[in-house]
């Protein structure tokens, strides 16, 4: 049985307390300047501080005044990443306050940056690095980690960084801005969460070359030693932390599928750029058919793109229209691809395994411009990573053939967006229903304003997380997606669709990552695979366990 373990009370209270330097050194008991006079003498303070003590509060004045002298978003990064290794709860006391501001630094798109040239602007190490040579050995290295209740892992290859392609170790910047964002936006103790990466090479020829590089330098680990590797690290966390919910991130297309297919019923694992990506993409497409009155079930989608994103969607999108009554080949039907080398259709000899599902009976035609006229659909998703592929004439002929279009330009990050928001609403005269995976500003178009809405993972994932830690979930399932989707959607108001929002504003992230692990919770509970028993009251019970970032009182 799982003890609930969400907010560490127990744990805080069984840390011996260092004193003195030692103790302004450890960044999750470190207070800095806001150590009372009290705490200043009996923890042999005094004289190490300035005198003036000071509140969390102007703390975070002072973090913000500095943040923004920063010169550019990846030094601005930098500098969140030092405060978070001096003061953890500074550091997300000032994300939380400041989530939109913070997001996309600590996150996508400056993460993506950070994570090219994290050899060059590494201070800290945080996390576990597994690599190849470890094999044999991987529970030796992960009983290394100082915590010894982990609830969430996010583990990476970095095979498929973002849009950005093999980053290798390099990678790790992913899985640390993933648990920055499940503890600021779902409230699970960072003290809960370990971030991974799989070391197994790269294929970065430039990587390969760079005196700075922190990985291996040999090619990537293939088939047999691969997933040996990957079993061995997956059952090394069965052993060690038995409730841990794991989470595979920036896996490449041939990896993550099979991996997800061989570890989703074997233990508590989920893939956020297949599973996640299709419940932020569905539930943005339930909010944008509030916009246009229509049914889910009578879409016609179009994606530019068929990996991870693409297919996950399409499944999550093709599960909701067999509930709204097709039959799952009619659902499939709705759903069309076009990959690096045309459409996706029956007659072309060139298929991955996963892409089988989607390959219809039609004429095959090379591009993405010839594959909306011969479609004509509804809606367009770019889950490609091809910058600027949403062109003037894509967008327009989009406009021709609905009165709404519904535009998703998914790919992270910012520069790899398939088009901008001001382009979607300027090529569309402001009729298009946009988001995209990255943040863009409002666009004023002919008087009007629009808020393009954020369709990123990070609406879901950290509501998840928290739901499954909260019950101490065995399994992911299909319908705690389903109805992760839906709370989402539901969690958009009529003023936000009013804007052009089709996701609410991340001022509310919190709130709806309540409501999100509350659904989550009621389907563990209802399917039997709760290992904590059911409170009266399940959101009161989640919204007690989750992380606030305030100082505790030491004396």
């Amino acid at each position: 049985m799982c003890e609930n373990g969400l907010n560490e009370r127990k744990q805080i209270g069984k840390i011996d307390m260092p004193t003195g330097a030692a103790l302004l050194r450890e960044p999750t008991l470190n207070k800095g300047t806001a150590f009372t006079k009290e705490e200043r003498r009996v923890l042999r303070l005094e004289g190490l501080l300035p005198p003036y003590v000071t509140s969390l509060e102007t703390q975070v004045i002072r973090v913000m005044e500095n943040f923004h002298k920063a010169p550019t978003d990846l030094e601005r990064y930098i500098y969140l990443m030092n405060l978070l290794a001096r003061n953890e709860t500074l550091f997300y006391r000032v994300v939380v306050e400041k989530i939109e501001e913070m997001m996309p630094i600590v996150y996508t798109p400056t993460v993506g940056q950070a994570c090219q040239e994290y050899g060059h602007i590494l201070r800290r190490a945080r996390g576990i690095f597994i690599s190849a040579k470890d094999r044999g050995r991987v529970v030796d290295v992960l009983r290394n980690w100082p915590k010894k209740d982990v609830r969430v892992i996010v583990v990476t290859d970095g095979e498929r960084i973002l849009g950005l392609g093999d980053l290798g170790a390099n990678g790790m910047g992913i899985p640390g801005g993933k648990l920055c964002l499940y503890t600021a936006c779902g409230g699970i103790h960072p003290a809960l969460c370990l971030p991974v990466t799989l070391d197994v090479g790269t294929d970065n020829k430039e990587l390969l070359n760079d005196v700075l590089y922190i990985g291996l330098r040999q090619r990537r680990l293939q088939e047999e030693p691969y997933d040996e590797l990957v079993e061995e690290f997956v059952m090394a966390v069965q052993e060690l932390y038995p409730c841990a919910f794991i989470q595979f991130e920036d896996f490449a297309n041939h990896n993550a599928f099979r991996l997800l297919r061989k570890y989703r019923d074997r233990v508590c694992a989920f893939n956020d750029d297949i599973q996640g990506t299709g419940a932020v993409g569905l539930a943005g497409l339930y909010s944008a058919l509030r916009i246009t009155g229509n049914k889910l079930r009578d879409q016609k989608i179009l994606f530019l793109g068929a990996g991870e994103a693409g297919i996950g969607m399409a499944d999550m999108i093709g599960s909701a229209m067999v509930a709204e009554g097709l039959s799952q080949e009619e659902a499939r039907r709705r759903c069309w691809f076009v990959d690096s080398k045309g459409l996706v259709v029956k007659n072309r000899g060139d298929l991955s395994e996963y892409k089988l599902l989607y390959a219809h009976d039609y004429e095959y035609v090379s591009d993405f411009t010839s594959a909306i006229k011969s479609l004509r659909p509804t809606v367009i998703i770019g889950v490609s990573g091809q910058t600027k592929a949403f062109t003037q004439s894509i967008l327009e002929a989009m406009a021709v053939y609905n009165q709404r279009p519904i535009v998703l330009a998914m790919s992270n990050p910012t520069s790899k967006a398939e088009c901008t928001a001001e382009q979607a609403y300027t090529w569309t005269e402001g009729r298009a229903i946009f988001a995209s995976g990255s943040p863009f500003a409002p666009v004023t178009f002919k008087g009007k304003t629009y808020v393009p809405g954020q369709a990123n993972n990070a609406y879901v994932f950290p509501g998840i997380g928290l739901g499954i830690t909260a019950c101490g979930a065995m399994f992911v399932t299909d319908e705690m997606l389903s109805v992760a989707a839906g709370a989402l959607a539901n969690a958009v108001s009529e003023a936000d669709l009013e804007q052009g929002r089709i996701y609410p504003p991340l001022t509310r992230i919190r709130e709806v990552s309540v409501a999100i692990a509350t659904a989550v919770a009621e389907v563990a509970y209802d399917q039997g695979m709760a290992r904590i028993p059911r409170p009266d009251d399940l959101p009161a019970f989640i919204r007690s366990q989750m992380y606030e970032p305030t100082y505790r009182c030491y004396v």
